[in-house]
């Protein structure tokens, strides 16, 4: 799918205009982009987040000279996919993680007699 493609679908999903559809959609990744380049997170809950991932500076090897050169620092933007993106991308690596995790203990209660005592402390 494509930009094109996603203004024609929120045109004819929300009864709107193609016109209309681009300039929301213009407007949501205008938001997007500028948030990110302002350094803030955009979370989307269910979905994912954008943020901006600072990378280092680090040495590198031209591969076709051999000679060593520095690769300056950049900023970059990153996104992370949500759990629910992620589930239904992929329900059965859901499912495995679900049942990976161990069912919560709850929590031991103390005898009546140890917890008078502690309170006479």
């Amino acid at each position: 799918m494509n930009k094109t493609d996603l203004i024609q679908h929120l045109a004819e999903k929300h009864t709107l205009t193609k016109a209309e559809a681009g300039r929301i959609l213009d407007t949501l990744l205008d938001v997007v982009v500028a948030s990110v380049k302002k350094g803030d997170a955009v979370v989307i809950p269910g979905f994912g987040s954008f943020k901006q991932h600072a990378r280092a500076a680090r040495n590198g090897v031209n591969p076709s000279t051999g000679a060593k050169i520095k690769i300056a620092a950049a900023k970059l933007p990153k996104f992370t996919p949500g759990a629910t993106f992620k589930a239904a991308v992929d329900p059965k690596a859901a499912a495995r993680k679900a049942a990976a995790k161990p069912a919560a203990k709850p929590a031991a209660k103390k005898p009546a007699a140890k917890k008078a005592a502690a309170k006479k402390k």
